[in-house]
């Protein structure tokens, strides 16, 4: 099967409420999706998430005219060649190749990889906590308090955009409205020393219910990471930019974190995504995927999770949560595959499955114009 023709799909939605974490506020959503077709009629779907005008030109002036014609089965040499030009788009192409060869061989993607370990994998709702108007507390509590209300029993809320007696407050009022009964994960987005990080040390030794405290320090400061985990109470979470599976190995060897945070959208390649992740279950350390952009995406970290072998005995504890995005973002509906109860059914079929809804690739097409 050779690669016959190659669609795109820019998406763009305005925010009528702009939200944000300790990198910013963000006013708008984008994504990127792709259909690949074979010569014979097979069909494959890919996602990245970047900035539209340079994305796109980069796949109709150089993306895609290396791709015509290239054949299925060199699925790594392709990708291999764009992760020096893109890596997302490497990810993205990698996704639909590997769809095209399940479909091909009357698989699933589950299937494809060797089959599934579970049915269900348990997600986190995850919340840009921050908004523009003074009371955002009161915005992120109403957010969380319906979420919870959805059947979510554990959350991620976002902390290291505000001061630290400020980013405190809103915790604590989170915990007052959980009462111990939801897990809940604090992520920093790299906003701290270990001087600040050590600040959270006592209201975090009080919340038996915290998951972890995800990247309080820059994930490149390895020793300091080693300090604080011997320091605090709470598991440490980190490594959503890393880009590939050998870059995890100084983190993973040094045990300077409990869980490793890879997003399949940042390491170029499904596959690589995929040895990521043994790769922590060799080092006996746990893995719960950052999938923040993109449905697809969330779907292919779900499919790998589904297919990981467990990191516990424990009945309740088996698999990791791949994190779900809750805010406002109309791509998160692109598939059909939604949580119940904190969990996704995966889904049987050839492929990926499911159907992308064709309907909103063409409400939500970008116009070309400048968004900024």
């Amino acid at each position: 099967m050779l690669i016959h023709k190659i669609e795109t799909f820019p998406l763009f939605y305005r925010l009528p409420a702009a939200y944000g974490d300790a990198n910013g506020i963000k006013s708008y959503r984008t994504n990127y999706l792709f259909r690949i077709t074979t010569d014979t009629g097979v069909e494959g779907w890919g996602e990245c998430v970047d900035w539209l005008p340079t994305l796109h030109k980069g796949f109709q002036e150089r993306i895609i005219p290396y791709l015509i014609g290239k054949p299925i089965v060199d699925r790594s040499k392709l990708v291999l060649t764009l992760k020096k030009w893109h890596s997302r788009a490497a990810t993205a192409v990698s996704m639909a190749l590997t769809e095209i060869l399940a479909k091909s061989s009357g698989l699933s993607i589950c299937d494809l990889w060797g089959g599934k370990y579970r049915d269900k994998v348990p997600v986190y709702a995850s919340f840009q906590s921050y908004s523009v108007e003074p009371d955002w507390h009161k915005h992120s509590l109403e957010a969380i308090n319906q979420a919870v209300t959805e059947g979510f029993n554990m959350i991620k809320i976002k902390i290291g955009g505000k001061s630290i007696s400020e980013d405190q407050l809103h915790v604590l009022s989170v915990q007052h409205l959980l009462q111990g009964k939801i897990s809940l994960a604090l992520d920093a987005n790299q906003s701290y020393d270990v001087a600040a990080a050590l600040q959270w040390k006592t209201m975090l030794e009080k919340s038996p219910n915290l998951l972890w405290m995800e990247e309080p320090l820059q994930i490149k400061y390895i020793a300091e990471y080693i300090v604080l985990r011997s320091r605090f109470f709470v598991p440490l979470a980190g490594g959503e930019n890393i880009k590939t599976a050998s870059d995890f190995i100084p983190l993973l060897s040094q045990y300077a974190l409990d869980y490793i945070t890879p997003d399949p959208l940042h390491i170029a390649g499904i596959d690589e995504y995929r040895e990521t992740l043994s790769l922590a279950r060799k080092f006996g350390i746990r893995a719960t995927p950052h999938a923040y952009d993109g449905a697809l995406t969330r779907l292919y970290a779900l499919f790998a999770q589904a297919c990981l072998e467990p990191w516990s005995k424990m009945e309740t504890e088996m698999i990791e949560p791949v994190e779900w995005d809750v805010m406002d973002n109309p791509f998160n509906h692109l598939i059909s595959v939604q949580p119940s109860n904190g969990e996704i059914a995966i889904p049987y079929g050839i492929g990926i499955g499911i159907e992308i809804d064709l309907e909103m690739l063409a409400f939500y097409q970008w116009d070309g114009s400048s968004y900024e």
